[in-house]
Formats: C-alpha cells, structure tokens, sequence
C-alpha cells in the first residue's frame, strides 16, 4: 500500500508545475463544456448552480496557459467539502481548501486541479457560493471579450511574466494581479456596479 501524500507534499508539487503559455487553442470552449456535463452527471445535483468558463481560455484568441478554468456555483461550501470533494478525489483531482485572498485570511473555497493522463493540468475548478467575490471575475472575462485591446495588453503582460517567472506560479499569478484589478474595476464601473 502506498503512503498517503502529504498536504505539504501535495501543495509543494503542484507549485513546482512550470508556467507555460500557449496560443488560444479553438477546443478550449468544447473542453469546458465537457467537463461541465462531466461534473453534472458525476455531483449532486441539489448542489450544483451555474457553471462557468472563466480565465484567459474563455478569451477567442488570448495566449493562456493552457488550463481551462471553470467557476462552480455551489449552495454550501460545506457540503461540497463533504460531498463533492472525495467524490473528485477518487477521480484523480487534487483538492485544495483555498483562500480567496494572498494573505490566507477568509474567505476561502473548494479549488481542484484536473490532470491528463501525462500529469498536465487541464481544468481547475474553483466551487464558490453564489455570492462569492469571484463572480466579479466574468465581468474581467466579458470585458477581455469586447475590448481586444485590452487583451492584447493582459497577453503581452502574461508573456513578460511567464518568460521572468517560469517556474514560479505564485509570482507569475501576482504580477497580475495589478491589471487584473484595474480592468475589472473597469468593468464593473460600466456594468453600473460600482
């Protein structure tokens, strides 16, 4: 019997996955779409919301890790960490209890890595409750959409980052985190939510 990898282990392992850009990939929408039927046929469905894609491969044409994220409408946090988490797990993701914030503070939510058969990440999946702040991030998305511009500037930005921070995802996800910010105040401004 193998030993049981430790939490430490874990998170060591995932940190040490290279930051790796790619050009938009036109399968990225119909890879989510799959996994969101996946997920619904698989979860309780008592506790499944709104399933979105979100992050850079919901972008037509935006460089991006190639790494589909989806944003997880769930009733109670706590029954996903009961119910859908070991669930995922015995499917292979990796399962993290994560804080929204850098400092580690709250509030926090169910966060997995999906991974092929080579050991490469090809989904992450953030589970969040209806009023969790990163619903904020489509307006980010929706705007990346209708400003191509604006885009041009994350990907430029993204490259920079993953050329000086290849092997270091914490750096390379706060650098930006700066323009991330500004755009979705942007966004949110014109959406008349601010």
């Amino acid at each position: 019997m193998s030993r049981r990898e430790t939490l430490e282990e874990k998170i060591a392992r995932v940190l040490r996955d290279e930051v790796a850009l790619a050009d938009y990939d036109p399968r990225w929408p119909s890879l989510f779409e799959a996994e969101r039927d996946h997920l619904r046929a698989c979860l309780p469905a008592g506790l499944l919301g709104r399933i979105e894609h979100f992050g850079s491969t919901a972008v037509p044409g935006l460089t991006a890790k190639p790494v589909v994220d989806l944003l997880i409408e769930v009733s109670d946090l706590e029954q996903a960490r009961r119910r859908i988490a070991p669930v995922l797990e015995e499917q292979g993701y990796d399962y993290f209890w994560r804080s929204a914030r850098d400092d580690g503070s709250d509030p926090h939510y169910c966060w997995f890595i999906k991974r092929d058969a080579e050991g490469r990440r090809t989904h992450h999946l953030h589970m969040v409750e209806p009023r969790f702040e990163h619903w904020d991030r489509l307006h980010f998305r929706d705007w990346l959409v209708a400003h191509p511009e604006a885009a041009a500037e994350y990907a430029q930005l993204k490259r920079e980052l993953a050329e000086k921070h290849p092997g270091d995802r914490i750096a390379y996800t706060k650098g930006k985190t700066e323009f991330v910010a500004r755009v979705t105040a942007e966004a949110l401004e014109a959406a008349g939510r601010r």
